[in-house]
């Protein structure tokens, strides 16, 4: 199926930004006297920043704002840079605008950030909007439906265009089924196969070679 529109998620598709949010967590948690190894933090990944916190270590609404704050203090003075960008991302980007679809990022994290992440590898030039969530975590209390709800609001109001989910996680597909939308979860990230399929993605790629493909040859 060929699609007008396409959301992509941002860590885990667009870049890989493993090294700088497992030591943000780790500088976030130590402040608490908790100390990890950064491999045991990757599962941080993807879900909404203050769940982490809650959900896995019991933080209570407190102690998860001086969390974040922490976290915040690391990660934007380095852990924000301590990023990459994906093989063949930058090109597929170039690829799909050529070919006419708009782009958009749809992401858990805060549109702040997201926003000096895509101008620091030089490819928000792709995104007409980018739909991420506010500083509070207000937008992600419920997964990520409203980030994408958002982003289709905006960009195709009357719903008239076909749109997709591009996402390594099941939060993408998730939020994609409950907007309405098809998705496509791509290997390179960090859910597996089994967790995309589990959720009900509509296509499954490993390459972003692939991913042009699917879309303009379609």
């Amino acid at each position: 199926m060929s699609y007008d529109l396409c959301l992509f998620d941002l860590d885990g598709t667009l870049t890989d930004p493993w090294l700088g949010i497992t030591s943000s967590f780790r500088y976030a948690l130590s402040a608490f006297g908790i100390h990890e190894e950064l491999e045991s933090l990757t599962k941080f990944i993807g879900p909404p920043l203050r769940d982490s916190f809650r959900v896995c270590y019991g933080f209570t609404d407190d102690e998860t704002e001086r969390a974040v704050v922490k976290f915040r203090e690391y990660f934007t003075e380095t852990g924000m840079y301590e990023n990459t960008l994906y093989p063949d991302v930058p090109e597929a980007l170039q690829m799909l605008s050529d070919s006419g679809r708009a782009l958009a990022v749809a992401t858990n994290k805060a549109a702040f950030y997201s926003v000096k992440i895509l101008e620091y590898f030089d490819i928000a030039r792709y995104f007409k909007f980018v739909s991420g969530d506010t500083l509070d975590g207000r937008l992600t209390k419920n997964g990520k439906r409203e980030i994408v709800h958002i982003a289709l609001a905006t960009l195709d109001p009357e719903r008239i265009m076909s749109a997709v989910m591009i996402g390594d996680r099941e939060l993408d597909i998730i939020a994609a089924n409950d907007n309405g939308i098809d998705s496509i979860g791509n290997t390179w990230g960090y859910g597996s196969r089994g967790e995309l399929e589990a959720a009900g993605a509509n296509h499954i790629i490993a390459t972003a070679d692939e991913l042009c493909r699917l879309i303009i040859d379609d």
